[in-house]
């Protein structure tokens, strides 16, 4: 098995959405044999690209995997969704790999969601090459795209083959360090040509630069290189795979997959100068325990994605990290302390499950159907030997629906049918706002919310009316106030009486709520303190303003009177409640609003338009920082003005700007808004 992993690859296709991953998936799936026509896109075609929801949108929303053969030896590919909505789940899904193929295209380069994308990737520590797409399309510029790379992304780029010709005139590709020419013919395979002479100086400059950067990979390729001015072969073969395996080199290639142009270029570097699984660093678990990646080692294994599918049931997706997975084991899911009986391993291709009947090894991408007690981000292992590999850290939610039963009564058939949806997307929240009482949903931008409510619609038949959720203000005081709460009823027998005196007052922002008992010669017996405490409490949580909680107030309560008989806990809670209300009143209430934290990510371009709007949001710029085209702005804005953001950033940039947003803290509302935000309050009452 050592030798078949030593050749097998295992890869994800990154990049930001539009360049064209699915497409560069099926061109070499159809290279390999795995498949016998290219599909499209735009035709709903496609291998990897099976849910309704992508096809309708023609985009994916969710990992694809395959397995395919190449010169006889093993790939499992991953084809990662490259949409702002739907990368949130990338940290599991590059758990999975070995490398990374960045699909960039020749039109656009490298945006803003690209850094984000690589910055993914280096977390994870994956050896990468770069696949520049859509050479044959309009407006292909293949320097601008390969530029980015250095300027934007910070990496060290090797080109191995340079593109012949651009858009209508994309012909073939140049082997850079063979210094050889191959046009494409009609199936997309190469054909050795002479070198077309235009090109010949480019590729000598582009040679020269590839080897300098091959030899300054190690110290003897480098002494070799400064007395001999150049290197064999081999050594270049050797250099430039040691530093794609150390991530200090990038391999680039160009081509077209639409058209089927460069899938046996791309195939030949994932070949030679990827890593193989017995490659990766050791797996360390919480504790900095090693698992080696190795056949030879105990069996773990890593589960990185849920599939809901109609006829399997649930398929749990994993990588195999160490060991050998074999159908029918026994294994323990470490992570919850159960064990689970595997049954029949699964290959995937898409939505196809070819059933595997042999062991599988380090590095394979599987699937295993209706595991009991499994979920995403565990880990499977052997009993004897448990281990548990640490779930990645993913983005917050940056925005936020409330759900409500498109017809009255079906609150629970909603909640229910939305909380399967979660077991498969990790990146989906469900929870009920005690507050306002919401079914809110959170996601990763206002579309994944919208698809996974279409998904809920088809697949468990439950319609979904989706509102914006209520803004979660609060309240607080400005000023001081000494009061009395008296609370005296006589109906004949025992009657009620509290009575206590109060003193109110703001505390620092964010310093909650505290109460002080300064009785002092027994007015108010001990036992009755704490009910006063209590009535104050939740006097507060309903607000005087707007219905919102109160908060960032002292209350002590340092003088009353109370009755032999006719006192009691209810009493005086509620003798606590009055005397807040009066208090309150007394003490300038104000409205609070949240803020959020935003960063976008945009190009240069239109870096005065987002500033610009963010100020009409009553946002406050807090800085910007531009590196190779792209500028990240931070600002502090209201939640109120961020709800609708996703869909105006979008337009203002092109669909080229990304943003994230996570809570800040509260400020006080301006005049207009508090006045507002409570004239919807008393509507809503009535």
């Amino acid at each position: 098995m050592q030798d078949q992993l030593q050749k097998q690859r295992t890869f994800a296709l990154i990049g930001h959405g539009g360049t064209g991953k699915t497409s560069v998936a099926e061109m070499l799936l159809f290279n390999s044999g795995s498949i016998t026509r290219l599909g499209k896109i735009d035709e709903g075609t496609t291998a990897l690209d099976y849910e309704p929801e992508e096809i309708k949108r023609r985009g994916s929303i969710q990992p694809a995997f395959a397995q395919f053969a190449w010169k006889k030896n093993l790939n499992f590919l991953i084809d990662t969704p490259g949409d702002n909505n739907f990368i949130g789940d990338l940290p599991y899904l590059l758990q999975g790999a070995d490398n990374v193929v960045l699909v960039i295209d020749a039109i656009d380069g490298v945006k803003p969601l690209t850094k984000k994308i690589w910055s993914e990737a280096s977390k994870a520590g994956l050896p990468a090459m770069v696949f520049v797409n859509k050479m044959d399309r309009e407006r292909a510029n293949f320097q601008m795209a390969y530029q980015g790379l250095s300027d934007v992304l910070g990496i060290k780029p090797v080109l191995l083959f340079m593109p012949i010709g651009s858009e209508t005139n994309f012909s073939g590709v140049v082997d850079v360090l063979a210094g050889k020419a191959y046009a494409f013919d009609d199936k997309g395979e190469l054909k050795p040509i002479d070198m077309p002479a235009d090109l010949a100086d480019e590729v000598t400059a582009a040679r020269e630069i590839a080897v300098e950067n091959i030899a300054e990979s190690s110290e003897e390729l480098m002494e070799k290189y400064l007395e001999e001015g150049a290197l064999t072969e081999e050594e270049m073969t050797v250099g430039l795979r040691a530093g794609v395996l150390s991530r200090a080199l990038v391999p680039v290639c160009a081509g077209a997959a639409m058209l089927n142009k460069g899938g046996v270029p791309l195939l030949d570097i994932v070949q030679n100068y990827m890593a193989s699984p017995l490659e990766h660093t050791a797996w360390l678990d919480a504790d900095g325990n090693e698992r080696a990646s190795s056949p030879d080692a105990p069996f773990a294994a890593f589960v990185f994605k849920t599939i809901a599918d109609p006829f399997a049931g649930q398929l749990s997706v994993m990588r195999v990290l160490s060991g050998v997975l074999a159908p029918d084991a026994s294994v323990l899911n470490a992570s919850k302390d159960e064990k689970e009986k595997i049954g029949q391993i699964l290959f995937l291709e898409g939505k196809k499950q070819n059933p595997c009947k042999q062991e599988v090894g380090p590095g394979a991408v599987v699937a295993v159907a209706k595991l009991k007690n499994t979920t995403t981000g565990d880990t499977l292992c052997a009993e004897k030997f448990p281990f548990i590999l640490p779930k990645p850290k993913l983005s917050p939610g940056i925005i936020s629906y409330a759900l409500a039963a498109a017809e009255k009564g079906d609150e629970d058939k909603v909640f229910a049918a939305v909380q399967k949806l979660l077991e498969e997307d990790i990146n989906l929240r469900l929870e009920r706002n005690d507050e306002t009482g919401d079914m809110l949903l959170t996601g990763m931008g206002q579309l994944h919310i919208e698809l996974a409510v279409e998904k809920v619609k088809r697949r468990y038949k439950t319609n979904i009316v989706l509102k914006t959720p209520k803004i979660p203000y609060r309240e607080t005081i400005k000023g001081k106030a000494q009061v009395q709460g008296r609370h005296k009823k006589q109906s004949g027998g025992r009657g009620q009486f509290g009575d206590c005196w109060i003193r109110m007052e703001p505390n620092k922002r964010g310093g909650g709520y505290e109460f002080l008992d300064e009785i002092v010669g027994g007015s108010i017996p001990r036992n009755y303190i704490p009910a006063v405490d209590k009535g104050v409490q939740e006097a507060a949580a309903r607000g005087f303003l707007a219905g919102y909680p109160l908060v960032d107030f002292k209350v002590a309560v340092y003088d009353g009177s109370f009755h032999t008989v006719d006192s009691s806990e209810m009493a005086f809670k509620i003798a606590g409640s009055l005397a807040f209300k009066k208090a309150v009143e007394m003490c300038n209430p104000i409205l609070l609003e949240p803020i959020m934290l935003a960063a976008v990510f945009i190009p240069d371009e239109f870096m005065g338009d987002v500033i610009g709007d963010l100020s009409s949001r009553r946002g406050r710029v807090l800085g910007s920082d531009s590196i190779g085209g792209i500028t990240e702005v931070k600002a502090h804005v209201p939640m109120a003005e961020m709800m609708k953001y996703a869909p105006d950033l979008r337009s203002m940039t092109g669909g080229q700007g990304t943003f994230t947003m996570e809570f800040a803290h509260y400020e006080e509302c301006p005049p207009n808004v508090t006045e507002q935000v409570i004239a919807d309050s008393k509507k809503e009452e009535e």
